[in-house]
Formats: C-alpha cells, structure tokens, sequence
C-alpha cells in the first residue's frame, strides 16, 4: 500500500493547538505521514505558546504531493481569510476529489474560495461570515459534503477527523 500524506496549513500566529495536536496524531495513528505548511520563515506558535516548523511555505504547496489538505483553526487564521495561496491549493485539491477540511475560523477561507456550497460549520463567532458568503450555518459539530468537511471547534476535532480519515482512506 502506498503511503498517505496531508498537509495540514496552520498561521503563522494564534492557531488552535488542541486541534493541531488531536489532528497531527489522529493521522500519525493512522499511518498518514503529516506535512505542515505556513507562511512563517522562522517557528508557527499556537495560542498557548507552542512552536511547530513548518515544512512548506504557502507558495510553495503543490497539491499533486499530498493526498488531502486540512486547514487547522485558531484565531491566527481569520488573518488569512483572504489569502489566495491558501484559497488556490484548496481549490485544486478539491478539483482533485481530494479532501479539504477546515475547522473553527478556517471554513471561511473555503467559503471565500468558492468551494463550499449550502451547509457547513465554523466556529460560531464567525457565524455571520460564513453566512455572508453565501453558506448556511449549521450548528451541528461538523458537516461533510461529498470531499469537503468543515468543523466547529475543538471539542468537533475527534469526529472532524473520523470523516476526514475516512474521506482519505476510502480511495
């Protein structure tokens, strides 16, 4: 069997650890060899002061390299609701019917790159947000369609990471 491999994107500032680290194990656990891109040119450090390096740099990410991308949350990420590197790879992995996944404050870049569609979650704050952008709130912990999975919060994490694992085993 061919190994997997998912890049997990994470901000340079402020991401999420407890999403990071249950996200990064659940794949390891699973035998999926784990990549980390960001736009950071030193360390990436979580909101509670954890330091990860980043293996690529944002414009450096070639979707052919890995077969699925998870955009890891945190208030850190709501910086890059606009960036279009993040906005272009999640596009061609979702052309590729490989799976996207956001948690937290991240489904709005999947939003803002036009390849959510009617329901999805995030982190509630940014409820208005998402629903500027076209897409239906949905309270519920995470939502999947088809090869895109969304997620509220930390407490969604082990059951984000079931759907995204079973979205990236199934091929």
């Amino acid at each position: 069997m061919i190994k997997k491999s998912v890049l997990l994107i994470v901000p340079a500032q402020n991401f999420n650890e407890e999403e990071y680290l249950i996200i990064k194990n659940s794949l390891e656990r699973s035998g999926v060899a784990v990549f980390i891109a960001s736009d950071s040119n030193f360390l990436c450090v979580g909101s509670n002061g954890l330091k990860i390096k980043n293996d690529v740099q944002l414009y450096n990410i070639h979707e052919s390299n890995f077969n699925g991308l998870i955009l890891v949350g945190g208030s850190g990420m709501r910086e890059y609701w606009n960036n279009g590197a993040i906005q272009n790879a999640s596009k061609k992995f979702a052309a590729n019917k490989k799976p996207v996944a956001a948690i937290c404050s991240a489904p709005i870049i999947l939003a803002r790159a036009g390849i959510l569609t009617g329901n999805a979650a995030c982190y509630p704050d940014d409820k208005n947000d998402l629903e500027r952008e076209g897409i239906n709130y949905s309270s519920v912990p995470v939502v999947t369609q088809k090869n895109i999975i969304t997620a509220q919060n930390p407490a969604a994490t082990p059951e984000f990471m079931k759907a995204f694992l079973y979205e990236l085993l199934k091929n």
